[in-house]
């Protein structure tokens, strides 16, 4: 599965800041451009398996419905 997410990237002096608009938490920093791109990258990656996992734990003893759902911003 694929998302896309809007990244913004600040240079502040000699590094760039990376963030996230749409996941709260997910934000970075590198000396280039390209390594900030492939910190937020695996920030983001890291973000959402450990949200999955959570889900997953509380809903172990649970009955419950999972289904894709689509969003047209």
């Amino acid at each position: 599965m694929e998302s896309t997410f809007t990244a913004i990237f600040e240079k502040a002096n000699d590094w760039y800041i990376g963030y996230v608009e749409e996941l709260p938490g997910a934000n970075t920093q590198g000396r280039t451009l390209e390594e900030a791109r492939e910190n937020l990258r695996e920030a983001i990656e890291l973000i959402l398996l450990s949200n999955r996992e959570l889900a997953e734990k509380k809903l172990a003893s649970k009955d419950f419905i999972r289904e894709e759902m689509k969003v047209a911003i």
